[in-house]
């Protein structure tokens, strides 16, 4: 049975929060990448970014909808969704615009669940983690590749 192991990209491309919008996006395109993992300082994974991320800065801000009742209005977002959604469009770092503890997988995960979570949580870039540090990334390209025949 294959595993993260068995596919995973091990010469990680990372970004740290710091990193500049820009500097992710042009990773992300010349590398032909749908996700960077975020490192620290440290060297643990604080994140993810992913092309969706940065494209959510083109979106035009959201205007808050109420409804009325008895003369009152009613947010039918709350303000602190609003907020986060105004500061991933207006992000100028990774760290303002990345998501926040990313599913993550082991190295004997398997091929089958992967495939499962990429496809149950619309995820398209998993960071593998071994003993909590970041050993490698398995891209939706890794999983295609094994249905391919070898040769």
């Amino acid at each position: 049975m294959l595993t993260a192991r068995d596919i995973m990209t091990k010469e990680v491309i990372t970004v740290s929060p710091d990193t500049e919008i820009v500097e992710a996006a042009r990773l992300l395109l010349s590398n032909h990448l749908n996700g960077l993992p975020v490192v620290d300082e440290n060297g643990k994974l604080a994140g993810i970014i992913c092309q969706e991320d940065l494209v959510v800065q083109q979106k035009k801000i959201p205007l808050p909808s109420f409804f009325t009742v008895l003369d009152g209005l009613i947010p039918l977002k709350s303000q602190k969704s609003i907020e986060q959604e105004i500061e991933k469009i207006s992000a100028a770092t990774v760290k303002q615009a990345m998501t926040k503890n990313p599913v993550t997988i082991e190295p004997e995960t398997e091929i089958e669940d992967i495939a499962t979570l990429m496809v149950s949580k619309n995820i398209h870039t998993l960071p593998v983690l071994e003993k909590g540090k970041l050993a490698g990334i398995v891209g939706k390209e890794d999983v295609l590749r094994t249905i391919m025949p070898s040769g």
